[in-house]
């Protein structure tokens, strides 16, 4: 078989919604459906459709710790959604296209390591589940991914802060104008994977000549010099200049330059609420430039309603660009200094909102950092709502390639808790033997 250039997935998710006129709702890919097919996308020689598969439990159980477990809080339809971004991957791995877009919902990128339930649409990270099964099942270490999601895609970043191999890209609008209200430039990782998390924030009004100047100028080259094995996109598209849930002006144009230049081998969907408008015509534009076809002639009827961008946001973004160069310079002697700093331990305090629960999260994280390996971590987490109640649970987690003192060391840490603590769960999630396990 001749090898494609783009393998397409879709799954719109006709039986899941958070509610029946919520802006994340089936029609968002609907409408991009019609789209193509009216304009014969999938005719075309060089991209073929691929059905997605359905992810196991334990494919999620890999990424996330669900209180009481990950199977009472997700349907099948986070499975399939999760299964068409592997089933994706896997037509890029195993060589039967070139790259491969996801288009399914629900998304994923707010979803955290520990789950109490639903916080910005998102239950499982959809991403991170994909990305775990290519480490598990093919071998790959070295991963990127590259968030342009409007909104800072605070889950993937929890997942991976402690990761140094794992290089995690946000642009996102500033998270002091616009949910989660994360995504600071001071947001870099834990000591052991300083600088492995790069937030952008951009203002409000950035327009595609603020985006492009950040992608040339910052963001492609840290992925040279990163060199992954993959790079992954987390494809949101509520950056459009039409979008009702923020505040950004990027038009299709921007969004197909982007795929084009990002050359992202797998393509995963996020938000994007303006459903016809713009939805249609961006993925269009992506489509056409993943699948190396030209896409000059997808533009907006109303492309005169996007603004320019001001003299103020270009500076902005210019001395934004140069600041990230100058730490990502100093990388390495960054990161050691905060590790010499944070000693054996290193631990963070964090109150979590799940705005579509109505859950407050209390969490404290411990990183061990070793000098043989990624160390291990440990979580006591306590939510409250309704009709949660209060629900507590102490996790040990054990990444993978970790060395057999912090094996022995977590599995202590959660023996000991379940002794002494007065925790509802204990769990130890053992990356390097794939399991997750209640004690």
């Amino acid at each position: 078989m001749n090898q494609k250039s783009l393998g397409l997935v879709f799954f719109p998710a006709f039986d899941w919604a958070i509610t029946p006129s919520h802006p994340e709702r089936e029609e968002r890919l609907l409408y991009t459906r019609d789209q193509i097919v009216e304009e014969g996308l999938l005719d075309l020689p060089a991209i073929r459709e691929y059905k997605p598969q359905l992810a196991k439990i334990q494919d999620a159980e890999r990424v996330h710790i669900g209180i009481p477990n990950i199977a009472s809080l997700i349907t099948d339809a986070h499975l399939v959604s999760a299964g068409g971004a592997i089933t994706a991957a896997e037509a890029v791995l195993r060589q039967e296209v070139k790259h491969a877009f996801a288009l399914v919902r629900p998304p994923g990128h707010h979803a955290m390591r520990v789950v109490h339930g639903t916080r910005g649409f998102c239950t499982i990270n959809i991403e991170a589940v994909m990305v775990e099964y290519l480490r598990r099942h093919y071998g790959l270490n070295r991963v990127a991914i590259v968030d342009t999601d409007v909104h800072h895609g605070d889950g993937t970043q929890d997942i991976f802060y402690h990761d140094p191999d794992t290089l995690f890209i946000s642009f996102h609008q500033d998270g002091r104008t616009l949910y989660p209200g994360t995504g600071a430039v001071n947001e870099m990782g834990s000591p052991g994977a300083f600088c492995s998390t790069v937030n952008i924030p951009l203002p409000p009004g950035t327009t595609d000549t603020g985006l492009h100047y950040v992608l040339d100028n910052l963001v492609l080259p840290v992925l040279e010099d990163f060199q992954p094995d993959i790079i992954i996109n987390s494809a949101g598209q509520d950056n459009h200049y039409s979008d009702p849930l923020a505040n950004m002006a990027v038009t299709a144009q921007g969004y197909a330059r982007l795929a084009e230049k990002l050359k992202a081998d797998i393509a995963v969907l996020e938000g994007g609420y303006s459903i016809e408008d713009a939805l249609p015509y961006v993925n269009t534009g992506i489509i056409l430039a993943m699948a190396g076809l030209d896409y000059s002639r997808v533009v907006e009827p109303d492309i005169a309603r996007c603004p320019r961008q001001s003299d103020a946001t270009t500076g902005y973004i210019a001395n934004l660009v140069k600041e990230w160069r100058d730490i990502w310079a100093e990388k390495e002697k960054l990161r050691r200094a905060a590790v010499a700093k944070a000693g054996e331990f290193w631990q963070r305090r964090r109150n979590i909102y799940y705005d579509d629960s109505g859950i407050q999260e209390q969490q404290t994280e411990t990183v061990r950092l070793c000098p043989e390996c990624n160390g291990y971590q440990t979580i006591s987490t306590q939510a409250q709502g309704q009709p949660l109640g209060i629900q507590t649970a102490f996790i040990a987690s054990i990444p993978r390639n970790s060395c057999p003192i912090c094996r022995q060391q977590a599995r202590d840490a959660a023996n000991k808790a379940r002794k002494t603590d007065q925790h509802d769960y204990y769990f130890i999630q053992d990356k390097q033997q794939d399991i997750l396990e209640q004690i």
